[in-house]
């Protein structure tokens, strides 16, 4: 949709309508934000987040037989 016609479209709403329009840009703005800093993940970001058990390591007893 062409910028002329949507902003058309957006004044001929109710003007309860038009401020809910300015939210989800608001919103839609706020999300891309968001998904860039995701992109631009820097060393160490999930440090303290993972965590393995001390037997992570440890032959599982279902693979006993393959020894």
């Amino acid at each position: 949709m062409l910028s002329t016609t949507l902003l058309s479209e957006i004044r001929s709403l109710s003007p309860e309508l038009q401020q809910e329009v300015e939210h989800f840009v608001q919103f839609l703005k706020a999300k891309m934000d968001r998904e860039s800093t995701l992109n631009e993940r820097e060393y160490g970001y999930a440090k303290g987040k993972v965590h393995l058990s001390n037997d992570f390591d440890d032959p599982l007893e279902a693979f006993e037989e393959y020894r």
